[in-house]
This record gives structure tokens, C-alpha cells and sequence, in this order.
């Protein structure tokens, strides 16, 4: 890691103790993005508190999130119950509910999207994850989700898995904006530029505008997860910030590279990379431990609630990503020596992260089931008590 003081512009800005933790990655060129979406936070004024004090430039979703929100709380009984009435069910149900979310939350955000010229002021919303192996239906999926949202900060989320490369090409020849999410590696990475990159040059080929954004999600915490109980002490909470490193090797490399540099003469605009799942699964490091860890320009930070206002509160700044890599390659070498694959736990952590969003989402629609049968239930009570009641 190198300090920040010998590689940025801004030193005094980024060690002044007036500037917030969240500033400073602003100022670094990284952008926060809040890694949820909920009724609640847009309801009650919170989103737009985060985007004003908190320096949030975007929002992502998944599954996931869509469950906890739905499942803990009353804030969307009214409207499943409205959309319950007039026929919708599981996943048509379930978009209807997403959409109104997300459009909400990407009409407070298109000031940024608009005052970056489309670099940040995104949010993002996943296809079925049910399409994880079928191209086609994914890019189906796609396609109709962007255009009902009717917003063009709107990412749609596309797992870079195998079929889901294709999918990717496809869906940004199609001019849609793609959140290429489930990466675990810098191969997976480049392969999802790739994929990003042919949609790009078969729309130049066909004299279309090649500005269409998208970002490469990397999934951080996991790796550690996956790996704790597996290495010495000294390893522990260390692999996926190595993976994070060789990633950012491979991205800064990427855009330096003419194969780019040729697009983005052409007019593209280039593939952020984002850190996603860095919110700290153990107890023993604090809540923004991979957020310090992971400062680097020209990146992505998606970040857990929780994380976000503990990093606000707490968080500091010391150094920034070095565009090198050597001390991702001399970490993963003590990993190697341990045992660990990095590339087969990579293959088995983006299936178990697509396997994890297909339970999440049967888990949502049943979810939904349940609160449309309570409601049928209780309009039938309400309907039989009046007519109990009515005089003959």
C-alpha cells in the first residue's frame, strides 16, 4: 500500500481531521454507493440524508436485501395487497414493488447521474436469478426491465457467470446498462470486461452510440469467510483484500491498454470496478475495515448501512490501493502455501453466491405469498362481517 501523501494531489484535504471519512473517498475519486434499499429509507428522507451528508453517489440491490426489507417490516403490505387485488403474483409482483423502489431512488440520484455525465448516480436491480443458466431469458429479462424503469441511471444486475458472460455482450449491444455482479477473481474480472467490451465494439460496428455504462462488482468478505478457520492467525481477514489488490491491477492495466484506449476514443465510457460484500462478517475487526482497506480511485464502494454510518463515524483514511499489485502477489503466494486454490475457491464461491441469491429469492416470493394470502384472508373476514352485519 502506498501513503496517500506521495500519490494524490489532495494530501492536506485527505489528512485534515475536519473532512469526514466520507468525504475524503470522495475526494480520493472512489465513489459510495449504499448497499440497500428499503421503503423505509426513502420514505423517511433517509436515502436523500445519506446522498446529502454522507457523500452517497448511487445504490445497488439484490435479492437478498429485497427479502430482509419485505419480510421485516409493514411498509409494503399496502401495495402487495393493491397488486394482490388486481391479479399480480411471485415475480411480477415482486418487479412491480422493485421498480417503484428503484425509480424513486434513481430520481433522487439523476443530479449526480447528470452532473458526472453518467459515471456515478446509478442503482441497480438484478434479473431473476432464476435465469443464472439460461442466456437468452437473461437478456430477455433485461431488456423489459430497463425499459418499464424508464430511467437511464438504472443498472440491471447480470451474475459473470459462464452464461452469463453472453448475456452480458448481448445485453450491452443492446444499448442497457449492465452491474456484472457475482465476480470473485481478477480472471473473472477480465472476463466481464471482455464480455463488456465486445458489446461495445460490435455496437461501434454498427455505427451506435457506444456510451453505455456499466460496472464489475467484486465480491470482497467472502473469500475471508471462506478461508478463516482454514490459515494461520496471520492470514485471517487478509485473502480477499489480496484479491481486491490484483484485481485493481488488472483494471488499471486494462484501461491503459490500447485495446480501451481505442474504444474510449471512439466514445465509451469505461467499466468501473466495484467492491461489493464489504461490510465485515467477523466480529474482531471493526464494521469498516475492508472500506479503508479498499480506497483506490477511479473504484466503486458498495456498502452495507451499517458499514456506512460506522466508516462516517469512525473511519479513517491512511494510504491508497497501489496500481501494482506486489503485495497482492506476495500475500497470495502465503495463501498458496496454506492450501488454498484461489481459482478453484473462486468458481466455488461465485456458484455458492448464485445458489445463495436463488434461495433468497424463492424465499422473497414466498414471502410475498404469504403476506397476498393474509390479505385475501382479511379482506374475506372484513367482506363476511359486513355482510353479517347488514340489515335484511
Amino acid at each position: 500500500m502506498k501513503p496517500i501523501k506521495d500519490s494524490n494531489p489532495f494530501e492536506d484535504d485527505f489528512l485534515s481531521e475536519s473532512i469526514s471519512a466520507t468525504k475524503q473517498l470522495h475526494m480520493l475519486g472512489q465513489s459510495i454507493w449504499l448497499d440497500n434499499i428499503t421503503r423505509e429509507l426513502l420514505n423517511s428522507g433517509t436515502l436523500q440524508h445519506y446522498i446529502d451528508h454522507l457523500s452517497v453517489t448511487g445504490l445497488t440491490s439484490n435479492p437478498t436485501i429485497f427479502d430482509k426489507a419485505i419480510k421485516d417490516g409493514d411498509n409494503y403490505n399496502q401495495a402487495i395487497a393493491e397488486k394482490a387485488a388486481n391479479g399480480l403474483s411471485g415475480e411480477a409482483l415482486f418487479f412491480e414493488l422493485a421498480l417503484e423502489d428503484l425509480t424513486r431512488a434513481a430520481d433522487l440520484l439523476r443530479p449526480i447521474f447528470d452532473n458526472t455525465d453518467g459515471m456515478d448516480g446509478w442503482v441497480s436491480l438484478e434479473v431473476s436469478p432464476l435465469l443464472v443458466n439460461n442466456t437468452a431469458g437473461t437478456v430477455a429479462a433485461a431488456v423489459d426491465l430497463h425499459k418499464r424503469a424508464k430511467r437511464s441511471n438504472l443498472f440491471i444486475k447480470i451474475p459473470g457467470t459462464p452464461a452469463g458472460l453472453a448475456a452480458i455482450e448481448e445485453t450491452i449491444f443492446a444499448g442497457v446498462p449492465v452491474n456484472v455482479t457475482l465476480l470473485f477473481s481478477s480472471e473473472q474480472y477480465l472476463a466481464a470486461a471482455e464480455a463488456y467490451m465486445r458489446g461495445i465494439e460490435r455496437r461501434i460496428a454498427k455505427g451506435l452510440d457506444p456510451k453505455v455504462g456499466s460496472v464489475a462488482s467484486l465480491f470482497i468478505s467472502r473469500w475471508d469467510v471462506a478461508v478463516n478457520d482454514k490459515v494461520s492467525s496471520n492470514l485471517r481477514n487478509r485473502l480477499g483484500i489480496a484479491i481486491a489488490q490484483q484485481a485493481y491491477k488488472t483494471y488499471c492495466e486494462l484501461l491503459a491498454a490500447p485495446h480501451w484506449q481505442s474504444l474510449k476514443a471512439a466514445g465509451a465510457q469505461s467499466q468501473r470496478l466495484l467492491w461489493a460484500s464489504t461490510g465485515s462478517k467477523d466480529p474482531t475487526i471493526s464494521d469498516s475495515y475492508y472500506v479503508s482497506a479498499l480506497a483506490a480511485p477511479h473504484t466503486i464502494n458498495t456498502i452495507p448501512e451499517k458499514t456506512l454510518l460506522s466508516f462516517s463515524k469512525d473511519g479513517a483514511l491512511s494510504s491508497v490501493m497501489s496500481i501494482d499489485g506486489v503485495d497482492a502477489e506476495s500475500k497470495l503466494l502465503e495463501f498458496a502455501v496454506e492450501g488454498i486454490d484461489v481459482g478453484a475457491l473462486a468458481d466455488q464461491l461465485q456458484q455458492e453466491g448464485a445458489d445463495a441469491f436463488i434461495q433468497s429469492w424463492n424465499d422473497l416470493l414466498a414471502v410475498i405469498e404469504q403476506k397476498s394470502q393474509q390479505v385475501k384472508t382479511s379482506t374475506s373476514k372484513n367482506s363476511k362481517s359486513e355482510n353479517d352485519e347488514a340489515p335484511f
